[in-house]
């Protein structure tokens, strides 16, 4: 498994912008399935985004607003959030699952989480 380290929350206005990373250890990280989730209070933990071998797949919620990308020389994922909304205030999750798979959507076919991150989104 990898271990997951995220970083880049914090406090934006509405309409502003945030960009989350997530750095991974381990030596064979282009052989995970990057992804990000978000949990808000009192709400179950929701897909956001996810970075497979060159597929990436989005939340309907986050289409057009968010970007996932991922740096295989670095080991790291990061998700660039604009026009955010502050219905997209929660903590986020960084997520990994070996292998190139959309199953990554299912938060209990992740393999590895990292700690979170909180963003919180005033209006």
């Amino acid at each position: 498994q990898v271990q997951l380290v995220e970083s880049g929350g914090g406090l934006v206005q509405a309409g502003g912008s945030l960009r989350l990373s997530c750095a991974a250890s381990g030596r064979t990280f282009s052989s995970y399935t990057m992804g990000w989730f978000r949990q808000a209070p009192g709400k179950e933990r929701e897909f956001v985004a996810a970075f497979g071998w060159s597929r990436t797949y989005y939340a309907d919620s986050v289409k057009g607003r968010f970007t996932i990308s991922r740096d295989n020389a670095k080991n790291t994922v990061f998700l660039q959030m604009n026009s955010l909304k502050p219905e997209d205030t929660a903590v986020y999750y960084c997520a990994a699952r070996l292998g190139f798979t959309a199953a990554i959507k299912v938060a209990g076919e992740v393999g590895s989480w990292g700690q979170g991150t909180q963003v919180t989104v005033s209006s």
